[in-house]
């Protein structure tokens, strides 16, 4: 059994095995399970983190129910500048039978009934600061994934313009940044053109957005498909979550150093400090660690929706 494929208490498979009658499973993801739900597909949004490309063996509690409000919001948000694949979060939606009255609860808040869509083989990835990988990548070249930058430039240094640096995707290890000329070579010209205009723009707006509630958004990533019941390009999966997004405080915000983030950040520099070779199954993650995890995705909703997310809980529904 891969690390993917494994049960906690953070998995919404493991809640009375509620969702097993349903015969619909597809596959569980690093964070997400899969099902078919006639020409539609359920994603599941589970407490699981993954670090260094390991599923922990400790759920974040309520982390699902995060990553799928911040996601709703932003397809609110977003759907002028392209479609997205959300077609509904009401569990009641779902076909008679498909799920007991467990299984229901547990999927309120963390569920997305969604088109089906051909997935792109890259990662879209957009960089508005200096910082993590792209800061390595400069330090060495005075490039970040081959664009060239102004000399000079800090850790966390806001750059002049945000920059679309895509990757592969890897099964196994990790994803390998490519460069345009690359990622033409895999999806062609005009839908690569199509895919850099449409991800600049998200970035733009998200960051813009976040701002206004007094968090950077330093980079993130997005995934984009072509629908499987017209062909256009959709926005799919999650968008600018604390899973796939870094997140900064600007009120503490000071080019130079890292920053301090309401994303995984905080988990990764925990596990940077143990006696841990990054293989599966990674070490336990202590209360205090899982306090503060949770703290800072909580925060970041709140902050960017402006909901209260103990609404969110007991009400699913994305309001103050």
């Amino acid at each position: 059994m891969s690390p993917a494929e494994t049960t906690n208490p953070g998995d919404p498979r493991s809640a009375g095995r509620s969702l097993a009658a349903s015969g619909g499973f597809v596959r569980s993801g690093k964070v997400r399970d899969l099902f078919e739900v006639g020409d539609r597909l359920l994603l599941v949004a589970s407490d699981r983190l993954s670090a260094f490309d390991v599923v922990l063996p400790t759920p974040i509690p309520d982390k699902g129910r995060v990553l799928t409000g911040l996601s709703r919001f932003w397809f609110g948000q977003t759907a002028d500048i392209i479609p997205n694949h959300l077609l509904g979060t009401d569990p009641e939606e779902l076909p008679a039978g498909f799920v007991d009255a467990a299984g229901r609860r547990e999927l309120r808040g963390r569920m997305m009934l969604c088109r089906r869509a051909k997935v792109l083989p890259v990662e879209v990835i957009v960089r508005g600061y200096v910082a993590g990988s792209g800061w390595k990548d400069y330090r060495r070249t005075g490039a970040i994934c081959g664009i060239r930058l102004p000399v000079g430039l800090r850790e966390s240094d806001r750059l002049p313009a945000p920059i679309f640096t895509p990757s592969t995707k890897e099964e196994v290890g990790h994803d390998q940044n490519i460069g345009f000329d690359a990622m033409v070579e895999l999806v062609g010209g005009p839908t690569a053109e199509r895919v850099r205009d449409v991800a600049l723009r998200l970035y733009r707006r998200g960051a813009a957005v976040a701002e206004r509630a007094g968090i950077l958004l330093a980079d993130t990533k997005f995934e984009l498909g072509a629908a499987l019941d017209t062909g256009e390009l959709i926005l799919i999966d999650e968008v600018m979550t604390p899973d796939s997004s870094r997140f900064w405080d600007a009120s503490d915000y000071e080019p130079g150093r890292a920053q301090a983030s309401f994303d995984k950040q905080f988990v990764r520099d925990w596990l940077e400090a143990q006696p841990w070779d990054k293989t599966y199954p990674g070490p336990e993650l202590p209360a205090e660690i899982l306090a503060g995890t949770r703290e800072r995705y909580v925060a970041a909703f709140e902050r960017i929706t402006g909901a209260g997310f103990e609404r969110y809980l007991q009400e699913d529904t994305i309001a103050r």
